[in-house]
């Protein structure tokens, strides 16, 4: 999903202004982020000497869009770096006056493509990884963009520490379901699935955009995995669209998830033509057959 530009809104100057808090070029501090963005003079959680000068753990919040679960994640573990990539310049200019404005030393923003997050960080470098109600990309030619596509899933193998862990959020329960089989192929270990992630872990740091999704009826579906055993000859998946996941009653579907409403939309106008066409043809009650 792209943000758009508010008006009397100039993103050089927004950008410009809060450029202490976004970060351009993640790839040059690879391997060292706990260390290199630990306060001069800082202080432990507890107050007391910093001791080795970093931060216990680096998490990342890919597609973190405009800040807010970042900078929330951060202000509730001070000792726990967290970093928030996103590739849209208008989400880290607010995500970057955000951070200013918090005051926290914990929390940076990467203005940086999530698909390249490897070139960012050392092998074993992140403690977790979030995904946050990433972009489904409903359609089967769209599926390697996905974030959760089985390809994506063995480059972050790379980057997380052995005992590192996955978490996924989404509206869209056929991205869940998709990203399920996407784990197993890439040999993710599920610790735990929800399938109403607002109810079964009410504390959790929200941004507005999940507030937005809850407001329209929408359930959040949430999982945490890690990696397991490597696959010895892994191979991309097949490409597949979201459409394979919907259920085949679409009349149960009560929310129809971001980015397939016109999917859906056209389905359920096929069915009806379907329906209408069986119905025309059905003859009088006691004669003939439908053929929907």
């Amino acid at each position: 999903m792209h943000a758009r530009t508010p008006k009397h809104f100039v993103l050089e100057e927004r950008l410009e202004r809060y450029a202490d808090f976004i970060e351009p070029a993640p790839q040059d501090y690879a391997g060292r982020w706990a260390e290199a963005c630990y306060p001069l003079g800082g202080t432990s959680a507890a107050g007391g000497a910093a001791g080795a000068g970093r931060f216990r753990e680096v998490r990342l919040d890919l597609g973190c869009g405009k800040g807010a679960f970042t900078v929330e994640s951060a202000r509730r573990e001070p000792d726990v770096l967290f970093l928030g990539m996103d590739g849209e310049p208008l989400c880290m200019a607010y995500a970057g006056g955000l951070a200013a404005k918090s005051g926290l030393k914990n929390v940076v923003f990467l203005a940086w493509d999530g698909h390249r997050v490897t070139e960012a960080f050392a092998p074993g470098e992140l403690s977790r990884i979030y995904l946050n109600f990433p972009t489904p990309f409903p359609r089967k030619r769209q599926a390697r963009r996905r974030l959760t596509d089985a390809t994506c899933l063995m480059e972050y193998r790379r980057i997380l520490a052995p005992d590192g862990t996955l978490r996924l959020k989404t509206d869209s329960h056929p991205l869940y379901l998709f990203t399920l089989e996407e784990l197993a192929a890439a040999g993710y270990q599920v610790l735990w699935t929800s399938e109403d992630a607002r109810a079964d872990f009410p504390n959790d740091p929200t941004s507005g955009y999940e507030e937005r999704l809850a407001a329209n009826g929408a359930k959040v579906f949430a999982l945490e995995a890690t990696p397991g055993p490597e696959p010895a000859h892994f191979s991309p998946t097949p490409q597949r669209g979201l459409v394979e996941y919907l259920p085949q009653d679409l009349e149960k579907l009560d929310y129809v998830p971001l980015g397939m409403e016109a999917t859906v939309w056209n389905m359920r106008n096929r069915e009806a033509k379907l329906w209408a066409k069986g119905h025309k043809g059905s003859g009088s009650a006691s004669g003939g057959e439908k053929i929907c």
